[in-house]
Parts: structure tokens; C-alpha cells; sequence
């Protein structure tokens, strides 16, 4: 068997590496992404932490999406020891955490690009590959990009996708994107190449819909029965609110 894997190997064709190509097929999906008004999809999420012992482990999660550009959207994030919805209506933002009945409200007004920058940059609450979703996606996620590879084919959920692999200043990151008229992201991975022993995010999306198979959705909270609204200093101290369950605990690097 190893001999026969051995001259598989050495049959094999190289890596494409073709950069043009890459670049060509990836903005192809980002602008293909762009133009839909109404998205929805499924995804599952896995974000990888290291110990001071370098042993990785992977924290696991799924939730869903839902958009409306240029300002509406609605995600949920379920975990072993959370359980998050954010809504926003184009003027509030509103975290959920289901498993406590707790909830808080921001004004962001604005779109979801700015919505999306607000989360990461300030609030610490990024949405799930939310920068496949800007306006201008292409610009923003190559624009420090130093090496494209064209690696060619895969398969994602059973589907067949172009597979690319890039480089940028503070992160490796691998795209899987469906062939075809309606290029979509089946699987986006981003490795820390700062960080010692790389920790990777990954996010795999499925069930897509655009347009008008897009379930008409309800971008206005309503809390549900003894929710009780807290701000937001007092959201980010309780426990099993964040990325990181209460008892794994944060080291100084």
C-alpha cells in the first residue's frame, strides 16, 4: 500500500499556482456575493486555542445567518456553553444570550460594513467570515495579501469547490468556493501566523439561499418573557457570554 501511495505521489500533477487565475476565480464569488440583496445560510465554526502546554483544542459551535443589505442581519451561535443572536435593524444593535435571558442594546447606525467593523474592532464580537460579506469584499481581504496559490479542486459538503490558498502580513487563510454561474464560500479557514503553533479558525457554510428563496425574516428584537436587559461592561463579564468557555483562562500572551 505504501508503495502504491508512494507512485500515486510521484505521479501526481504540482500545485497550480497560478495567481491570476485565483485572484480572478475569488473576486468572481466576492462580487458574485456582493450583488445578492438577501442571504441565508447555516455554517458551523470551530476556533482553535493552544495551551501553554502547545496543546490545541478546538472550541465548536453552528448558527445561522440571515441579510438584508444594505443594513439588516441576523446570526445566532450555539455552543457546548453558549448560546448567542444578534440582530440588527439598521440603527440597533442587540446582543442575546439565550442561556442567561439577558440582552443588551447598542446604537450603531449605519450600514452592515460599518456594522461589521463596529463588532470586530470594538466590541470584540465578530460575525461569523463576516468580511466575505462587505461590499467591497475583494479589496478589503487581498489588500495585504503577499502569495496566491491555486491548489485546485476539493470537495466541501459534497459539493465540488476551486480550492485557493493565501498570504498576508498576520495570517494565512484557505478559501473553498463552489464552480459554476453562482460562486459561493463552502469553507474558509484563517491561521494566526503570528502566534506560536498557528491556531486556526474555520468556518464551513451550507444551506445557502439568495434572493427570493430567502425566508422572510423579522430583523426586530423582541425580547422574549423575563429577558432582562443589562449593558454592555456587565455583558462581557458574566461567564460563557464570549469565545472562550468560563473555565479556560486567558494567559498573558
Amino acid at each position: 500500500l505504501v508503495l502504491v501511495l508512494t507512485a500515486g505521489m510521484a505521479s501526481s500533477p504540482p500545485a497550480v499556482a497560478d495567481q491570476a487565475q485565483a485572484r480572478s476565480l475569488f473576486k468572481a464569488m466576492t462580487d458574485y456575493i456582493g450583488a445578492q440583496q438577501s442571504i441565508a445560510f447555516d455554517y458551523d465554526a470551530t476556533l482553535e486555542v493552544v495551551t501553554k502546554d502547545r496543546q490545541k483544542l478546538q472550541l465548536a459551535s453552528s448558527g445561522t445567518v440571515s441579510l438584508a443589505r444594505p443594513d439588516k442581519i441576523r446570526t445566532t451561535r450555539s455552543g457546548g456553553f453558549v448560546d448567542m443572536e444578534t440582530v440588527f435593524d439598521g440603527k440597533t444593535l442587540t446582543l442575546f444570550g439565550k442561556n442567561k435571558n439577558v440582552y443588551t442594546r447598542v446604537e450603531v447606525p449605519g450600514s452592515l460594513d460599518n456594522l461589521v467593523n463596529e463588532l470586530q474592532k470594538k466590541y470584540d464580537r465578530p460575525l461569523p467570515a463576516a468580511d466575505l460579506f462587505l461590499t467591497h469584499a475583494y479589496d478589503e481581504i487581498t489588500a495585504d495579501v503577499t502569495d496566491v496559490k491555486d491548489l485546485g479542486s476539493g470537495v466541501v459538503g459534497g459539493v465540488e469547490c476551486d480550492y485557493f490558498a493565501f498570504r498576508a502580513k498576520d495570517v494565512d487563510w484557505q478559501i473553498w468556493v463552489t464552480q459554476g454561474a453562482k460562486p459561493r464560500p463552502c469553507r474558509y479557514v484563517i491561521t494566526s501566523t503570528k502566534i506560536t503553533d498557528g491556531p486556526q479558525y474555520s468556518v464551513q457554510l451550507r444551506n445557502w439561499k439568495t434572493g427570493g428563496d430567502v425566508p422572510a425574516v423579522d430583523f426586530t428584537f423582541k425580547p422574549p418573557a423575563g429577558a432582562r436587559q443589562i449593558s454592555l461592561d456587565e455583558l462581557k463579564t458574566m461567564k460563557n457570554m464570549g469565545e472562550l468557555p468560563s473555565h479556560f483562562i486567558v494567559g498573558g500572551q
